[in-house]
């Protein structure tokens, strides 16, 4: 009868090596969990730091009077202020999505100077959003790393969950409506054009864009890992995603610390521009 070979010394090792580079999974997790421990705790220590110039000769002063330090350090826009252009939106172009679209891009640009923040005046870029189950369209005005400000809406209607996000979302319901639901509340919240649908940070919804709606939304905080619930949604198998996420690099901001920023050339190298594709 023929002999059978032993698996060789070297086999062995090889399989010890194996098993050893891949770990126990226990320990994979816990190395995970202390990672994302980590993230959250330096994302809250960063909101934290929320004060004016940390450079200018009257910090003490404004230290001192805290009332007159109401500008936060890392946002460019003011929510009361937007709040106001979407009520002079809506009462300048009653019934007419593009042209509030249009009063809105006007009033921004001649507001904050380009030297100041950077603004997409191009309202033809228009890509598709998936997130929490829900499907519209987003046009990116402008996006940074602390907060972006989209016109987001469906003529069809939709519904899903909005995460849960370290930042503060505020809806502007500039047409239709948007129903919203929290666990724990037997009746639904309703949301009408003129209305702010303000969600804190750390705050889970269901909500439905009911027969069609749109609105302006400006997100303050965190706003890297809204990128990750619309991953999350399709484990980037939906093409939306990408052509979403090349458009938000191309609009970074300009306060964003340059070695952070991205271009639209440093975009265009790694997704091509469009003409190419």
């Amino acid at each position: 009868m023929p002999r059978t070979k032993s698996a060789s010394p070297n086999a062995s090792r090889l399989d010890k090596d194996n098993i050893a580079r891949c770990g126990d999974p226990l320990t994979k997790w816990v190395t995970r969990a202390i990672y994302l421990l980590i993230t959250l705790a330096t994302f809250s220590w960063l909101d934290t730091i929320k004060v004016g110039n940390l450079f200018s000769f009257d910090l003490l002063y404004k230290v001192a009077n805290p009332v007159l330090n109401s500008k936060d350090r890392w946002y460019v826009f003011d929510p009361v202020y937007l709040h106001e252009l979407q009520l002079s939106a809506l009462s300048a172009s009653p019934n007419d999505t593009p042209g509030m679209i249009s009063h809105i891009l006007s009033n921004l640009t001649a507001t904050y100077p380009n030297t100041r923040v950077s603004i997409n005046t191009n309202s033809s870029e228009w890509v598709f959003n998936n997130a929490g189950g829900a499907m519209g369209a987003m046009y990116v005005i402008h996006a940074s790393i602390t907060e972006y400000l989209i016109i987001f809406g469906t003529p069809l209607g939709t519904e899903g969950h909005t995460g849960l996000h370290p930042a503060d979302d505020y809806f502007h319901i500039l047409v239709g409506e948007q129903w919203a639901f929290q666990p724990g509340a037997l009746e639904m919240e309703r949301y009408r054009p003129g209305d702010v649908h303000l969600m804190r940070r750390g705050v889970a919804k269901q909500y439905k864009m009911h027969e069609g709606c749109w609105a302006m939304e400006y997100v303050r905080g965190t706003c890297l890992v809204f990128l990750g619930l619309a991953r999350c949604d399709h484990e980037c198998l939906c093409t939306f995603f990408a052509q979403a996420g090349y458009h938000l690099c191309c609009h970074l901001a300009l306060r964003t610390p340059s070695r952070l920023r991205l271009t639209s050339r440093r975009c265009t190298t790694l997704f091509g521009s469009q003409d190419e594709r």
